[in-house]
């Protein structure tokens, strides 16, 4: 539950009465690097709000908003690969076994999990990596880890983060049609586990087409 991460209610209200194309980039820069914070916080209000032209939100476009949040998710992402470019993996680890890393939720099983996922797939697991909960933020540290091509890195990472944000951008809209501003909160909420099954979905789908296009190829060799 997002509750369970922070007082999600108190900065969704506070989102809402202040929601603006600058705090959507803030706010997902903050979620796409190493520091725990959901984008269904964020993104979902947004487009509601685009979409129902209501409060200082009602300025927005609901596709500026896909824009602009997948711009942060991408300097987010920059963060992370830069970080683990620069300081390396036997420093990435040990973060990981600290205090302060398990604070940030982040620890050593996580990161082998991404650098694992990471080997297997290659660099499209960059992109497959940014639709599945748990992956999303830490799939930027083994690409800078194994020093991924930086312009390869930003173009899967955009690619998966405009696909993620369209269906959170998505589920604003619909959510603008049925539910009322004083509801929003609590079905963004409701429909956050249902956002999860369908990153995990998107990431199998994605696998299986790699894996039989590999097949394919290996069989008409």
């Amino acid at each position: 539950m997002l509750a369970a991460i922070f007082d999600a209610s108190q900065f969704f209200q506070w989102f809402i009465e202040n929601a603006s194309y600058l705090f959507v980039f803030v706010f997902m820069v903050i979620e796409s690097s190493f520091i725990p914070f959901p984008s269904e916080v964020v993104v979902p209000p947004a487009a509601y709000l685009a979409c129902t032209n209501t409060g200082v939100g009602g300025d927005m476009n609901i596709y500026m908003v896909v824009v602009v949040a997948t711009l942060g998710a991408l300097c987010g992402a920059f963060i992370n690969y830069y970080l683990a470019l620069w300081i390396g993996r036997p420093v990435v680890y040990k973060f990981a076994d600290s205090r302060f890393g398990h604070a940030c939720l982040i620890d050593r099983a996580k990161v082998e999990k991404a650098e694992a996922y990471f080997d297997k797939h290659g660099a499209i697991s960059t992109f497959i990596g940014r639709l599945i909960p748990a992956i999303r933020q830490l799939i930027s540290i083994p690409a800078g880890i194994s020093r991924m091509n930086v312009g390869t890195f930003a173009i899967f990472t955009t690619l998966g983060a405009l696909v993620w944000n369209g269906v959170l951008a998505a589920l604003g809209y619909w959510l603008s049609l049925h539910v009322s501003p004083e509801m929003l909160f609590q079905k963004v909420e409701e429909y956050n586990k249902y956002l999860t099954w369908i990153g995990y979905a998107i990431g199998i789908l994605c696998v299986a087409y790699i894996c039989w296009n590999a097949f394919r190829k290996k069989k008409e060799k």
